[in-house]
């Protein structure tokens, strides 16, 4: 499963640290792949999280410890709203091969 995020901060300095934190504790979470974060190089107004996750419920729980709900949920509720913020992966690539996914969503 992955996360997508994307904001316009304020504040990019104090936001990249906002980001560092966030990262910090869900990568720390079991189910956890890995995550990055980065900006626009068009346009560094924009940023973008991206972390990825075993499946759905490793996601939902990565966002259950206490230090997420207080640090991590206010974060992602300053993402911009339109468009989705969860996928599943359904093709994952590595040395050239391609590797397709079942979906997770029933009759898909």
């Amino acid at each position: 499963m992955l996360l997508v995020c994307r904001f316009t901060p304020a504040d990019p300095a104090a936001f990249a640290d906002r980001l560092v934190h966030a990262l910090e504790l869900l990568t720390a979470q079991p189910g956890c792949l890995g995550g990055e974060a980065g900006r626009a190089v068009d346009d560094p107004a924009h940023w973008v999280l991206t972390v990825r996750f075993t499946g759905v419920d490793a996601y939902r729980r990565a966002l259950s410890p206490f230090p997420v709900r207080e640090h991590v949920v206010p974060l992602l509720s300053e993402a911009l709203a339109d468009s989705p913020a969860t996928y599943e992966t359904l093709l994952g690539a590595a040395g050239g091969a391609v590797e397709r996914r079942a979906s997770l969503r029933a009759g898909d």
